[in-house]
């Protein structure tokens, strides 16, 4: 029974937030800093890298410094001092860049983080003309009160996560009460208790970890660096997660046609936006079906090409030594290469190794007989067309796509092609996001929604949300016409 009482005691002592205690949990951590206060005699333990020096002396170090012993304890207990009631507490608030005040055998932190970080600017990888320009930044207290800048109304509703064993990471999720569909709410909630992992350093890992369809080529959440994008998301009735540390937000439920929206279709008059929105969805049949039509087509289909062109492609395949599928894949490659080259280099060395690289390659190419003239060109189409899509992500995953649409096409011709295509669809319709088809408004067919996916509809026009969102408040504009 002593040897019980001795282990609790024991065990006890080893969680009281002492000093000894504190530094023991930092042993070996060379920017942790234990100071001795003269006058007042407390003990002060803060990390150097993450606090702000100038506030930690201005306001906390002379303070302490000229008070006496006496006095002390009167000073702690007022605010800004919150007292810490055991190790854990102590440990966190101090890796959260706090100043922990040790004073009468009690712990009160004092909070003075360094504000590191980017100011806010705009996004490089969402550029629009129209609207805003603001884009998020690696804080999260920072993406947060932009769309509450927004946003000024007590309805917007936030929930805070920490995810990560070793890097404790918060999150934010973000959702308007009265048009979000509580269910969505409980889901992503769930899901983001479920993760369990050391550490997560980006926004576009996380939705990796909570995917419903892990192993699908297709992004199932969308990410965005964009404010005005989130509070568009969020009025329409869907859930955002900010995490600290990111410069991307995503939100929940999505579809697959929203991936080819962007927020310039709104800014402009809707005939505009429209014709852009369909120009994008052109664009995405274009970069995975035209190379692959091309290889079909000099492979197995020749009766499909008109006379005169038939006699320019004759010409310009019969010092190509590859069969066109072989030929294909080389220049897809190559047009790969270049693309990833020119993003890794630095922005001035990418531009002009991505434009002369091709013009010179592309060139050298067709004179050395490597490939013709013609699939130069459908392969620069099929690549231009991906930069259409405002969504980098999807993009990417296109771009993998149409390698194997070219295989099958380089193999089986049309029927190729369109078994591909089929595949693709049928896949896509198994797609969920929150338990919402990732083919929404198409598998449900919902009509009402076709004015804000395939075009982009007057704004008066617009009276519902998406019904992807479930949202008890559909109405969302009330504007007679």
């Amino acid at each position: 029974m002593a040897e019980t009482n001795e282990k609790g005691r024991s065990g006890q002592a080893e969680t009281e937030p002492t000093v000894a205690n504190v530094m023991e949990a930092f042993k070996d951590c060379s920017d942790c800093v234990h100071q001795k206060l003269g006058g007042s005699g407390a003990d002060l333990v803060y990390f150097a890298t993450i606090i702000d020096a100038n506030s930690l002396h201005r306001d906390l170090i002379r303070t302490l410094s000229q008070a006496s012993a006496d006095r002390l304890g009167e000073i702690v207990s007022d605010a800004p001092y919150k007292s810490a009631g055991d190790l854990k507490t102590c440990v966190k608030g101090i890796l959260g860049g706090a100043a922990a005040v040790f004073a009468d055998d009690n712990v009160y932190l004092y909070d003075a983080p360094k504000q590191t970080g980017r100011n806010i600017e705009q996004s490089e990888t969402e550029t629009i003309i129209t609207g805003p320009h603001d884009g998020f930044v690696e804080n999260l207290d920072d993406n947060v009160g932009v769309i509450r800048k927004r946003i000024r109304s007590s309805r917007l509703k936030s929930a805070t996560f920490e995810i990560g064993e070793i890097t404790k990471t918060r999150l934010t999720m973000l959702y308007i009460d009265g048009i979000v569909n509580y269910d969505y709410v409980s889901m992503l909630s769930g899901r983001l208790r479920d993760v369990e992992i050391d550490g997560i350093s980006d926004a576009n890992m996380l939705v990796q970890l909570i995917d419903e369809n892990p192993n699908s080529v297709f992004p199932q959440y969308l990410t965005t660096e964009r404010p005005d994008a989130v509070v568009s998301k969020l009025l329409g009735g869907r859930i955002a997660v900010v995490m600290d540390g990111s410069p991307s937000v995503f939100c929940a439920p999505t579809a697959f046609l929203e991936f080819f929206s962007s927020p310039d279709d709104y800014y402009q008059r809707w005939p505009i936006g429209t014709g852009l929105r369909i120009l994008r969805l052109l664009g995405f049949l274009i970069t995975i079906c035209f190379t692959a039509f091309y290889v079909s087509v000099t492979t197995f289909h020749y009766e499909m090409i008109p006379h005169t062109m038939l006699l320019n492609l004759a010409e310009s395949r019969s010092r190509v030594p590859f069969p066109p599928l072989l030929e294909a894949l080389l220049m897809e490659m190559t047009i790969e290469l270049l693309r990833e080259a020119g993003a890794r280099l630095p922005t001035k060395i990418g531009q002009t190794i991505g434009i002369v690289g091709g013009i010179v390659i592309g060139q050298a190419a067709v004179q050395a007989g490597f490939t013709s003239n013609i699939l130069i060109i459908a392969v620069a189409i099929s690549a231009i067309a991906s930069f259409v899509i405002p969504s980098y992500i999807m993009s990417a995953s296109l771009r993998l796509i149409r390698f194997g649409l070219i295989i099958l096409a380089g193999l089986l011709g049309n029927l190729g092609l369109i078994m591909g295509i089929g595949f693709l669809v049928i896949h896509m319709a198994g797609v969920t996001n929150l338990g919402a088809s990732y083919l929404t408004p198409i598998a449900p067919v919902k009509f009402m929604d076709i004015l804000d996916t395939f075009v982009r509809g007057p704004f008066w026009a617009l009276k519902k949300r998406p019904t992807i969102s479930r949202s008890p408040n559909p109405v969302r504009t009330k504007i007679k016409r």
